[in-house]
């Protein structure tokens, strides 16, 4: 019988002003597994996590974590559970070390366990050198690392990252990605919140994609992305002034290899067999018609691609909220 870390039953959140936020949500996330809720800004993400834990009290449904049922600022909960908000919590005029270790007095951990585990993390997360300099000196990058380090110093058995690495450098990015892909192997279950697909495609075994509150699909990426279809992918950007629509209308009359053709975000998008292939004539069939492409990018399928096929809108056209 499968293990569960967290089960949530039809939550809801309709709030005073009448915005149903998140509608009927039912998931059930596996011990050791990466979750990844995937949708733009605004879709609901982070209130969910917020009535997961109880710093939220939903208008309706309820959920289970480690056998124990949330309730608001539930004690047993805590014990279970790391937080990494999406905004940086620090005390800035404490040393990196403080910080951490002011987080393992509030969890009650055990002094000397929580030295050794503090010293563990700033290694871990490559802020040894940084231990006694004030929080408040460090670079952005630096600053999500200790806050990471700070949600995991009472070893959870369940950690919720709320849109870890927005606006970090792609080196530092990475360095944040590839420390929380290990923590599965931890003993950590982690549910993430993002709108960055290639976040949610690299670090997630399944991701749930959720829209103005609603639950779409849930899968792995792999099979999400196995579902829109076959053949590759080609955006064409035109030059300015192109009737974009009437040039997807005369790929689709082409058919041929093209499966479709769209617009999307300002470009028409191509899925063909073979793309590659076929990109001299496409280029061709072009200029034939009149018209001069300034710009063509190939790709395999992405979840951009599967969320476009669900909404028929592109992620970072969500709003903001």
């Amino acid at each position: 019988m499968e293990e569960y870390a967290i089960e949530t039953e039809n939550l809801k959140m309709i709030y005073p002003n009448g915005l149903e936020a998140v509608k009927d949500l039912t998931i059930q996330v596996k011990k050791g597994e990466v979750f990844g809720f995937l949708g733009p800004n605004g879709a609901g993400k982070t209130t969910s996590l917020h009535m997961m834990v109880g710093l939220l009290k939903p208008t309706k449904g309820r959920t289970v974590i480690g056998g124990h049922e949330v309730t608001p600022w539930s004690t047993q909960v805590k014990e279970h559970v790391g937080i990494c908000p999406q905004e940086t919590v620090l005390w800035g005029d404490l040393t990196c070390y403080e910080n951490i270790m002011l987080l393992a007095d509030l969890y009650e951990v055990p002094r000397e366990e929580g030295q050794s585990r503090a010293e563990q993390l700033l290694a871990d997360l490559l802020l040894t050198e940084k231990r006694d300099e004030l929080a408040r000196s460090l670079s952005g990058g630096m600053k999500r690392r200790l806050n990471l380090a700070m949600s995991l110093i009472h070893d959870p058995e369940v950690l919720l990252l709320d849109e870890p690495s927005p606006g970090l450098d792609p080196q530092t990015r990475r360095v944040l990605w590839d420390y929380i892909a290990i923590l599965p192997k931890k003993g950590h279950t982690l549910i993430l919140t993002t709108h960055d697909m290639d976040e949610a495609d690299y670090l997630s075994d399944r991701v749930a994609i959720i829209d103005h509150g609603e639950l779409l699909v849930l899968d792995s990426p792999e099979r999400l992305k196995a579902k829109v279809g076959e053949g590759d992918v080609l955006e064409l950007a035109f030059e300015e002034g192109a009737d974009l629509h009437s040039a997807a209308n005369d790929f689709k009359a082409r058919g041929d290899d093209v499966i479709d053709a769209k617009v999307t975000g300002g470009r028409v998008v191509l899925r063909v067999r073979g793309a590659m292939n076929h990109l001299p004539d496409i280029i061709d069939f072009v200029e034939k018609h009149g018209s001069h492409i300034r710009d063509i990018r190939y790709r395999g399928n992405t979840l951009e691609d599967v969320f476009i096929n669900l909404t028929g809108r592109q992620l970072r056209e969500g709003t903001s909220g």
